[in-house]
């Protein structure tokens, strides 16, 4: 398994190498830290079985060993090498995303890569780089977002392990990260980030109220859906400023007017999540960007996750939840045009 892992990313080496000039390193960097993840993978029940390891990891890694075995046998999520195995990586993220938008747009900045396509983020397994790209695209005039990512997939192309990373979060969010990743390996369309964060998404929330309903753990269940509940409510409100915002930036306002407007809808924003917050007694989780003051880059971000969720989610009803009928039908807008698989998902529902 390490020797067909190592030749992959020989591979990626000259492909790495002949990008540096126009991306600064940026491969290279992928391409170690892949290898860096590669290195530190041990067997689950290696880890498990060694009289060293901390009883409080071990109990962790058989947890997330059965989330496994439950994603391939009751949410027909792939049965391959992935999440088998352990990588301690001695920091608080994976990998650290960094999103980013023009002052005056709600649509994210593409960043384009030879397998992936283009996506609404860029990726950095060092915070300290995708900070200082961060003010490099600032100093361009974008608005920026960075924030650490518990997990890393390569989409099934090396045997991803459970991360030390995955683990800090409690046992709930560990068995989540395991489905919403699997979800990436079922379904992934190249350049439509949208589309596959929604679907995984749909995927990891529907296999987790599984999961904890089999579990035997109803009030691990009801918390979870108080949380899913406020955060359908949160993305909803991200959604409303987000379109107004597009209208204001298609208007012929002055610059400094249409400023002044943006700054009253980003605080508007943060007003609706505070109350919320206080209605739900839940953290919506954006505590952070209410503080600091929410710009357009938080919103391509949130939308990038969770604004095709309902549509997904009507998918699904509409497959009786039955996972191998929503992933066939999936499978089939995954190859429809981009036009009409937008319609299909990420068009907001009539109301009725």
């Amino acid at each position: 398994m390490l020797r067909d892992s190592l030749r992959r990313l020989i591979r990626l080496l000259p492909l790495a190498a002949a990008c540096v000039p126009a991306s600064g390193c940026y491969y290279m960097h992928v391409a170690a830290g892949q290898m860096e993840m590669n290195r530190l993978r041990r067997p689950i029940a290696e880890v498990a079985a060694n009289p060293a390891t901390d009883e409080s990891l071990r109990r962790r890694l058989e947890y997330a060993g059965l989330a496994r075995d439950f994603a391939m046998t009751e949410l027909g999520l792939p049965d391959n090498g992935s999440y088998r195995t352990y990588a301690d990586l001695g920091r608080s993220y994976a990998t650290w995303n960094l999103f980013a938008a023009p002052e005056f747009s709600v649509a994210p900045r593409r960043f384009c890569y030879p397998v992936a396509g283009c996506v609404a983020y860029r990726g950095y397994f060092s915070e300290r780089r995708a900070r200082n790209y961060a003010l490099t695209l600032e100093s361009r005039g974008f608005d920026v977002s960075v924030g650490g990512v518990a997990a890393y997939s390569t989409l099934g192309r090396f045997a991803d392990p459970v991360l030390s990373t995955m683990l800090a979060y409690g046992d709930a969010q560990t068995a989540a990260v395991i489905f919403h990743e699997l979800a990436h390996q079922v379904v992934y369309v190249a350049g439509d980030s949208a589309f596959n964060e929604a679907f995984a998404v749909t995927v990891e929330q529907e296999g987790l109220a599984r999961w904890l309903d089999v579990q035997g753990r109803p009030e691990a269940l009801a918390a979870w859906r108080r949380r899913r509940t406020v955060q359908a409510q949160a993305a909803a409100l991200f959604a409303a400023r987000r379109e107004e915002l597009r209208r204001l930036y298609a208007s012929p306002l002055a610059p400094q007017a249409m400023r002044d407007a943006k700054r009253l809808a980003m605080r508007a924003l943060a007003a609706d999540l505070r109350a919320l917050e206080l209605q739900s007694g839940v953290p919506s989780g954006y505590g952070r960007w209410i503080e600091a003051g929410i710009n357009n880059a938080e919103l391509a971000s949130v939308a990038t996750y969770f604004g095709c969720v309902p549509g997904f989610e009507r998918l699904l009803a509409g497959a009786g939840h039955d996972l191998p009928r929503f992933y066939a039908a999936v499978k089939t807008l995954a190859a429809a045009p981009p036009q009409q698989r937008r319609a299909a998902v990420c068009a907001v529902a009539p109301r009725g």
